[in-house]
């Protein structure tokens, strides 16, 4: 019944603003004018409920070739009308009854398709909002069940919006007072087939894991999470900390650049000579070289192995540990400085890089134009291949960085010299 009131309404309002219309002097071009106002205005309607997922998109399409059809027809007839140069009563009945006929019709047209295709039921929303559900009165908490909700009517106009899905994997979470049930994994996985890398659904699936028994598998998917993420990732420190729990709790290894041992093998090292703990140390370190042969697709062990060889001194080995880890994902800048450095460090005094370390030191340069590491080593290797000032471009902007009293500013200065 409301339908029906609001279609009187807007027809009667209508038929109030075509009053100027039905004078009998009224031109073709001003009627004309009327008509394509109306129709802009409906296209720009339709296009508003299609952008803000109001609308679907078959239903704005049919609206839309509904519109632009009645658009040709009024040009149609207003020029044939034009090329009539008789029955001049006929054509002044006509110039007063189409402009509020078509503007009295089209309300009740849209109402007809509102009715058959439509959901009268559901409440209103107005365009580019998003469907918002039992809010909270001001300064009243927002609950769970109120998270579900809103996650639930965000789902039913996009059924496949990962966003959605993983707020209400993570509101059934909430939900069930932390506990990954069965509702919140079938929604992360379906947001992970829309989107694999979601960091949200990666880490509630791990949680999961470790919930089930199975740390291993739930510390290996936070692992990866942690190399894939951007170093600035704002999940990252709880990220870091759970695997840190779980791994404390399981007996499991601990994350960090060392394999990390037991407190009873702790013990037994800080009883052993310098020598023979040193070794017992490389051993570990060894151990984990070995189990990554048999799982060389994890990244975040080969950044662990290759912090490991770097401590240890085995900078050809770390240089290729880092390689390894890099090639299933890019390193970041800081680590690309280590890589870099285990590369540098295995230079005898005054030599030139290789191009393995020329490649790294140029993707560093690239990442930090005033690293003063990529700075050094790749004027050296610009000197040793001729390109002298590309070498002075180089060193002269590490110069720049250097405090006055730098011990190596003396060195770089001859070098400049040299290559000037």
């Amino acid at each position: 019944m409301l339908e029906f009131l609001l279609a009187l309404l807007t027809t009667v309002t209508v038929g109030a603003l075509l009053v100027p219309l039905l004078r009998v002097g009224a031109r073709r071009t001003e009627r004309l004018d009327s008509e394509l106002a109306i129709y802009r205005d409906q296209l720009a309607e339709i296009e508003r409920g299609r952008a803000a997922g109001a609308v679907p998109e078959s239903e704005a399409a049919a609206a839309r070739i509904e519109v632009e059809r009645r658009i040709l027809h009024a040009a149609e007839g207003a020029s044939a009308n034009a090329t009539k140069t008789t029955a001049p009563a006929d054509s002044s009945t006509l110039h007063r009854i189409l402009p509020p006929a078509l503007a009295l019709l089209l309300p009740l047209l849209a109402l007809g398709v509102y009715l058959n295709v439509g959901r009268p039921g559901l409440p209103a929303a107005p365009f580019g909002a998003r469907p918002v559900v039992d809010l909270p009165a001001p300064g009243e908490p927002m609950t769970a069940e109120r998270l579900v909700a809103q996650a639930r009517a965000r789902l039913a106009g996009r059924p496949n919006d990962p966003d959605a899905l993983s707020a209400l994997g993570e509101a059934l979470v909430l939900e069930a007072d932390g506990t990954v049930t069965q509702p919140a994994i079938d929604a992360f996985n379906k947001a992970l087939a829309q989107r694999p890398d979601d960091a949200r659904a990666l880490y509630y699936l791990g949680l999961h894991e470790a919930q089930s028994g199975d740390s291993p598998a739930a510390i290996a998917r936070w692992r990866d999470l942690e190399a894939k993420s951007p170093p600035d990732a704002p999940w990252l420190p709880m990220l870091r900390a759970e695997i840190a729990r779980v791994s404390k709790a399981a007996g499991l290894p601990a994350p960090g650049g060392m394999p990390q041992p037991t407190r009873e093998q702790q013990e037994a090292l800080q009883s052993l000579p310098p020598a023979e703990r040193q070794q017992a140390i490389r051993s570990m370190v060894e151990g984990l070289d070995a189990k990554l042969k048999d799982n060389p697709a994890d990244r975040a062990g080969w950044l662990r192995l290759a912090n490991a060889w770097r401590v240890l001194g085995e900078n050809a080995r770390a240089a290729d540990a880092y390689a390894k880890a890099d090639a299933l994902g890019p390193l970041d800048a800081k680590t690309l400085t280590d890589w870099a450095e285990s590369h540098v460090r295995q230079l005898a005094p005054g030599a030139a890089p290789p191009a393995a370390a020329v490649a790294v030191l140029e993707r560093l340069e690239k990442a930090e134009p005033r690293n003063a590491l990529a700075l050094f080593y790749l004027g050296a290797a610009s000197f040793a291949a001729g390109d002298k000032p590309a070498a002075v471009r180089r060193w002269k902007t590490l110069l720049a960085l250097l405090p006055a009293d730098a011990p190596i500013r003396p060195m770089l200065e001859e070098r400049i010299k040299a290559a000037e």
